[in-house]
């Protein structure tokens, strides 16, 4: 590869002429010489430039003589260097010399200490090793005569230093002399074990009732000993006693009894609380605080209690009641709070009663203290549900070890439940038809049904109760029971109550269209049964948010393998639909009040129309309705607020689609009568931007998803007699001016708006084309007969369809 060196310019900058590798002589002398006059002082710059030259020729001369001695002066320092590091060589290596000599010199000092060292090393673990063989040999000595002279109190020391001192001599096994004293201590512990077996086998028989032995420190002392012994030893020696001071109890409760009954479970729990002071009083120093003897009893008591309840409940289950079975269970786990209170459930055998795990933290705004709620006294009271609070950790290791023999026999309890909201239900029903729907309260809104809290309140209870006697299989049965009865409740007291109407929503019926014909009004609701229907509504809207904490309060009591198996949601979605059709049973019943009025709108003679005034009557006669059941149906919801929204929301999608095809139908319309109706849907589209607050004292800003519904439906009908208000000459801009204000591809809508104008047909027809003509084309992709408009093109024909059922039965009639 090429090398680049730097150029001369870059290692001696310069600023003269002289040095630039782009000289050029003729500029340079022209920059000496720029004019004629100049060229006097030519010898004076001839003489500077010689003067240069010598100069140069001098420093030219001086670099050459230098370089001459440059060669030999570089060789001499080379041979120096050379001369330098050869010294240096030697220096070190004298120096690795002289270190492994000293080295070598350490290594025999130090040999000498090393083995010091270790013969004293080895002469300590040689004493301490004789000393404890000694102690070793006395101590087996000792340990046997002991034994056989029942010296316990001084064996139990004894052998523990024993084995302890053994255990020094694992490595030493080996030696016949250490072996032979490994087995003479496992000879002497064998019979140990034994001998104090056999003691307390003489001090509590096992055969017959009566125990004829009892406390003395020969069998305190052998229980230090069963201590350090095999823990079998100990193990046989626990069951031993535990199986001789349960004896009575086996005998007393047999099957055949009338003690071991149900009904009389109580006095089980008595025996064993008096057997248990009586051990204290006899037994209770006899044996190690460690050994937790008076648990171990009350235990082995548990498992034998619910052995031999579950045998008779077997046996006598068509005897079982839910009174008996409730009764037995109530005592059973006050039982077990006892045991939790006295002991703390170290004895507890793996597996036999797992701790229960801790729940997650909840935000259900129903929890509450459950845990020192009787199970047949429970109430909740409202101002509770306000408060959430975190659900207490159970704590009690003794749950089920006895109440679990219950629980394959809580179908009679699931069937008691069942029997019993049953019965509840057709109560509420009966409460219901007697005392009549609840009566009009628009100060403190929408009452709640006193029939839901008691439902729930009584769900409360039942889940309460049962969560208590199982978190298995029958939480799972009783969430069935609860889902069956909330949509019996949802049907039946709910759905079943609400107002009947006859007419449809969305048009009119024969019997609307007789009744205009009279000049009568359409049956509207009363205040009593708008009431109704609010109260029902706000009912099914409590019910549908309890139910949601329903569901999760039964995940929270059921075992976490049977969280998936509860789900209310179709319940829930029940009680949206009452609310649905509670909401469209108001917009309906306002929607019908207002039909007359529309109807009338569309039959007035609008081209004989000769002024402007006030708003028509047909526009006074919708704001009284207005005005009469908006602020019933306000203040009756007034405890939920997103469902008055949804009713003004639907009312507004179904009044104005109908305002303005009964728009449609007022035919012809001269301009007077269009700037009258013109000033009616303004008068009627400032009432529908109030309607959330109308009447009320308190002015509320409306909803914007309300205001939009509005504002755009109401444009729409503006925009029509805009249309319509406009001359038809010159045609092209007619059209144009329609496509403008009214957005609406429809040659229907584009037709109304001609039989508006009262345009004859031959008019009508060469618009109709121009209008065809005119329009602009349809998107990539989309519907060249859509329609830009707000209303649905189904409602409109659904509306034609009607209105040519109505000339047909007027025709008739």
């Amino acid at each position: 590869d090429s090398v680049c060196f730097p150029s001369s310019l870059q290692v001696f900058p310069s600023q003269d002429p002289l040095d630039r590798a782009d000289f050029n002589a003729v500029e340079y002398i022209n920059a000496l010489f720029p004019t004629e006059q100049s060229l006097a002082n030519i010898d004076e710059v001839v003489n500077k430039i010689r003067l240069k030259i010598r100069r140069l020729d001098d420093n030219i001369r001086t670099v050459v003589r230098g370089q001459t001695n440059v060669g030999q002066d570089g060789r001499q320092a080379l041979e120096e260097a050379q001369k330098a590091i050869q010294q240096l060589f030697g220096k070190i290596k004298d120096i690795k010399d002289k270190a492994e000599k000293s080295e070598q010199m350490v290594k025999e000092i130090t040999r000498d200490i090393k083995q010091l060292d270790h013969a004293k090393r080895h002469l300590t673990t040689s004493i301490t090793t004789l000393n404890h063989l000694h102690m070793l040999a006395g101590g087996v000595d000792s340990l046997e005569a002991m034994t056989r002279r029942r010296q316990y109190g001084e064996v139990a020391n004894l052998l523990q230093g024993v084995v302890n001192v053994l255990e020094h001599f694992n490595k030493y096994m080996g030696i016949p002399q250490i072996r032979q004293l490994s087995e003479r201590v496992k000879a002497a512990q064998n019979e140990l074990g034994q001998q104090i077996l056999a003691d307390f086998e003489e001090a509590f028989p096992s055969q017959g009732t009566k125990r004829t032995g009892g406390p003395s420190n020969v069998l305190r002392d052998a229980c230090l000993v069963a201590n350090v012994l095999d823990p079998r030893i100990k193990q046989e020696i626990i069951k031993k006693f535990i199986k001789q001071h349960l004896s009575e109890y086996l005998v007393l409760f047999q099957e055949n009894q009338d003690v071991a009954w149900l009904d009389k479970i109580d006095r089980r729990y008595a025996w064993i609380k008096r057997q248990l002071v009586d051990y204290e009083e006899k037994y209770g120093r006899m044996f190690p605080p460690e050994w937790c003897m008076t648990e171990r009893i009350a235990v082995e008591f548990c498992h034998v209690t619910r052995a031999e309840l579950s045998k008779i409940m077997r046996t006598r289950a068509k005897e079982i009641e839910v009174k008996l079975l409730l009764f037995a269970i109530q005592r059973t786990t006050n039982f077990e709070g006892l045991l939790a209170k006295r002991f703390s459930g170290c004895t507890l055998a793996d597996g036999t009663v797992k701790k229960p795990e801790v729940p997650p933290p909840s935000t259900n705004p129903f929890l509450e203290d459950e845990t020192g709620a009787e199970t047949d006294e429970i109430v909740i009271e409202k101002s509770d549900t306000d408060k959430p609070k975190k659900p207490k950790v159970p704590d009690n290791p003794f749950h089920g070890i006895v109440s679990k023999c219950f629980e394959p026999h809580l179908y009679v309890y699931i069937e008691s439940q069942d029997k019993n909201l049953g019965e509840l239900i057709d109560r509420f029903v009966a409460d219901f038809k007697a005392q009549g729907p609840p009566k009009p309260n628009v100060d403190e809104g929408g009452a709640v049904l006193p029939s839901c809290a008691d439902l729930f309140v009584y769900y409360k209870k039942c889940m309460v109760q049962c969560s208590q006697l199982s978190t298995g299989e029958p939480m799972i049965a009783l969430t069935t029971i609860f889902q069956k009865y909330l949509r019996e409740y949802a049907w039946k007291i709910l759905s079943g109550n609400l107002p009947k109407t006859t007419s449809s929503s969305g048009g009119l019926t024969i019997t609307s269209l007789l009744k205009e014909k009279e000049g009568s009004e359409v049956a509207k609701f009363t205040l009593e049964e708008l009431c109704l229907i609010c109260s029902i509504l706000s009912t099914a809207e409590y019910c549908l948010a309890t139910t949601q904490q329903l569901e999760e309060k039964l995940k929270e009591k059921v075992d976490a393998s049977l969280m998936e198996r509860i789900n209310l949601t179709g319940e829930m979605d029940t009680f949206s639909i009452v609310i649905s059709n509670s909401i469209q049973l108001l917009v309906q019943d306002l929607d019908a009040a207002c039909d007359p009025a529309l109807t009338a709108m569309s039959k007035m003679q609008w081209q004989n129309v000769e002024h402007v005034g006030d708003q028509s009557p047909y526009v006074t006669s919708v704001i009284l309705h207005i005005k009469q059941n908006v602020p019933i149906i306000r203040d009756n919801l007034a405890s939920t607020r997103k469902y008055f929204t949804q009713f003004c929301i639907k009312f507004a999608n179904s009044f104005i689609p109908k305002f303005i095809n009964h728009l449609f139908k007022c035919k012809p319309i001269s301009m007077v009568g269009a700037e009258q109706l013109l000033l009616d849907t303004h008068s009627l589209k400032m009432v529908l931007l109030d309607l959330p607050s109308i009447g009320s004292q308190v002015v509320r800003k409306a909803p914007a998803s309300y205001t939009k519904i509005v504002v755009k439906g109401m444009t729409r009908a503006e925009m029509i007699l805009k249309v319509v208000m406009a001359p038809h000459e010159p045609p092209v801009v007619f059209v144009d001016n329609y496509i403008k204000l009214l957005a609406d591809c429809s040659t229907d809508t584009f037709q109304k708006i001609l039989d508006m104008k009262g345009l004859k047909r031959s008019e009508q027809s060469s618009m109709l084309d121009l209008f065809r003509l005119r329009l602009p084309a349809p998107p990539p992709g989309g519907d060249s007969t859509g329609s830009l408009s707000l209303s649905a093109p189904t409602p409109e024909q659904e509306s034609s369809r009607i209105r040519k059922l109505e000339k047909l039965i007027k025709k008739r009639l």
